[in-house]
């Protein structure tokens, strides 16, 4: 099976300009998804990078409205599905409905909002599927199989699988652990997007067997912020291309 990646970037990081070639780089470089977080104050699931990239992308003035016009103008370039990723209280300020009817228009493939789950979600997955977006559960190792049920029972197309506890960014070490929890997740018939600390291309390759595309992030905002005093786009090209 050949390894698929859904790339991770922060709209407006590391401005509003540059966040377009960094999606250019990823798009080149062999992304099968992009995945476009829109910045919030306190991203609770990010380590330190992703933090870091979000408070940059704030200060460069990214809004909601920005980060719809940055999808927009990806979808004018490429095919590849475009997912937001962003949190709880971006999506109820502008309310679930009118925050889906600007997902539709941009071109939006899917919506991450790990703080919005299945019955606790403000109606997001029954409007979402309304509106033919694919919302996407954050399913955490350590779920009960009757919460893994529950979840499982809004029939998503893809599921976020996270590889291991504490937040983003740290190196994941692939186990029997974390393949044991894709495994039991593959029973279900759904796409598995696995992500949490995935930097190389021995990561991409263990876990590919087992999901249809690991989620890398924080490896792109480092080299972004490793070469600051030029453009992005050749460094992340090449890092995509070494995972992959």
């Amino acid at each position: 099976m050949k390894a698929k990646i859904m790339s991770h970037m922060v709209s407006f990081y590391p401005d509003r300009e540059l966040s377009i070639d960094v999606a250019r780089a990823l798009i080149d470089g062999g992304s099968s998804y992009l995945e476009i977080q829109f910045p919030f104050s306190d991203p609770a699931a990010d380590g330190k990078y992703i933090q870091e990239a979000c408070s940059t992308a704030l200060r460069k003035g990214f809004k909601v409205r920005f980060g719809f016009e940055l999808v927009r103008k990806l979808k004018s370039l490429t095919d590849i599905p475009v997912f937001i990723m962003g949190y709880a209280n971006t999506v109820l300020f502008h309310g679930v409905k009118k925050f889906l009817e600007e997902c539709v228009k941009a071109g939006v493939h899917g919506l991450i909002i790990p703080d919005l789950p299945p019955g606790y979600d403000e109606n997001l997955f029954t409007l979402g599927n309304d509106a033919g977006i694919h919302i996407v559960p954050v399913i955490a190792p350590w779920v009960a199989d009757s919460r893994l049920d529950m979840i499982l029972s809004v029939r998503p197309e893809y599921v976020y699988a996270v590889l291991r506890k504490g937040i983003t960014g740290d190196y994941t070490v692939i186990g029997e652990d974390n393949l044991g929890f894709l495994k039991k997740i593959g029973q279900y018939n759904v796409k598995i997007l696995a992500g949490f600390g995935i930097s190389t291309k021995y990561q991409v390759a263990a876990l590919s067997p087992y999901v249809h595309a690991s989620i890398v992030g924080t490896a792109f905002i480092r080299e972004i912020k490793e070469n600051s005093s030029k453009s992005p786009y050749d460094a992340v090209a090449k890092k995509i291309k070494d995972l992959l």
